[in-house]
């Protein structure tokens, strides 16, 4: 038994200057195919679901805003300096820092004095009184007529 050891006789192609390329990855065109596309009703399902969570992920980011909001009203109206918490406007800086708050409710005061918050002191004429003398309606209008 003789081993040949010859060389590969086949002819090797060549590229040349201006041919197109062959095909180095591997791969046949038709291998992009339907092969590893994926079934419709598979696709549809998928895309329903991200919508359902692009929706929740929306509603979240809504409620919380609506929140912030609403925890911000609250932060103006604890300070009691102004007379309607909702004259300042948003700010969501407001919330993580309380000299910010603080500084623009300041700086809303000095450019609006009737949004401050009035206390009423002293007597304002209502309420029930020791020293007042009890008023009969009905003898009132007796002597009238």
């Amino acid at each position: 038994m003789q081993t040949d050891s010859a060389p590969n006789t086949e002819p090797v192609a060549e590229e040349q200057p201006g041919a197109e390329p062959d095909n180095t990855t591997g791969y046949e065109d038709d291998d992009f195919g339907q092969a590893d596309s994926f079934p419709r009703d598979y696709v549809e399902r998928l895309r329903k679901e991200n919508a359902g969570y692009r929706q929740k992920g929306k509603d979240a980011e809504e409620r919380s805003e609506a929140l912030a909001k609403r925890l911000h009203t609250a932060l103006v109206a604890v300070t009691g300096r102004l007379q309607a918490a909702e004259d300042l406007p948003f700010d969501a800086a407001h919330l993580d820092d309380p000299d910010k708050l603080s500084e623009a409710i300041d700086a809303i005061l000095t450019e609006r004095p009737h949004l401050k918050a009035r206390k009423v002191s002293g007597d304002v004429g209502q309420g029930k009184r020791d020293t007042a003398e009890s008023f009969d309606l009905a003898a009132a209008l007796r002597a009238r007529a």
